[in-house]
């Protein structure tokens, strides 16, 4: 998309699906919505699942996440930025944050407080999570680096074996019907809203870290469903943000 700003590219760390590369993961997904949103010039680089640790440790991006034990839990998005010395963001919602104040001229992300925006975050996470139980099967990935990525899956999940991260018959069909209700409770942030977005007619952050998850969700077999459950809105929504996602 057309840059708000002359200065280096940013560099975009995400994770490489393969091939063609792709994105796929949420939270990649709202750093990239946030980019393009605000007009940044930015490229991608993209970084192998069992590259990400390695990735992380050499741009000293501490971790932001941790397992259950207290391990630090190494993931993406990440940026950097060349024309502030290669600051380094290692979360998703700090990115948007640092986005905003650095690009002020372009549209804003936040309208109202951020730290609205940062429980609404972190409810979403509470939310959209529930179906991820449902996209073991249908990840993009390298067919070079498939070991690779479903034993560092295996290993962050906790189990021993691909096969018990698939769910499958009856079992798949609870996991769908309590993420649609779950997601009933996300809907609810729209009930006063004309749409497609939750302000109305313009997109904020808010938008875009559902956003992120739905972009995730097109993975799989029953996108077009989720796509019309609460009235149509998680579709409505979805192809509201499409001018928002870029090229890769």
């Amino acid at each position: 998309m057309a840059s708000t700003s002359s200065s280096d590219p940013i560099v975009f760390y995400d994770i490489a699906s393969g091939p063609p590369v792709h994105p796929y993961a949420p939270n990649p997904w709202k750093t990239r919505y946030a980019l393009n949103f605000k007009r940044v010039n930015f490229v991608t680089k993209w970084i192998e699942l069992a590259d990400v640790t390695p990735t992380r440790k050499s741009l000293g991006a501490d971790p932001v996440r941790f397992f259950s034990d207290g391990e630090p839990f190494y993931t993406l998005p990440i940026i950097k930025d060349p024309s502030a010395n290669n600051t380094v963001v290692g979360d998703s919602f700090d990115i948007a944050v640092y986005l905003d104040k650095k690009y002020p001229d372009g549209p804003s992300l936040f309208w109202h407080s951020i730290g609205l925006y940062a429980a609404f975050n972190a409810h979403i996470d509470t939310i959209f999570p529930t179906a991820a139980p449902l996209c073991s099967d249908s990840f993009p990935f390298n067919p070079e680096t498939a070991g690779q990525c479903k034993a560092e899956f295996c290993r962050r999940a906790g189990v021993k074996t691909w096969d018990e991260l698939i769910v499958r018959g009856e079992g798949r069909k609870k996991v769908l019907d309590a993420f649609q209700a779950a997601s009933g409770e996300a809907a609810k942030y729209f009930r006063f809203s004309d749409g497609p977005f939750i302000g109305g007619k313009e997109a904020d952050y808010a938008d875009i870290i559902i956003g992120g998850w739905l972009m995730f969700l097109t993975l799989l077999p029953e996108w077009e469903e989720i796509r019309t459950w609460h009235g149509g809105l998680w579709g409505k929504l979805h192809d509201a943000l499409e001018p928002y996602r870029g090229t890769w």
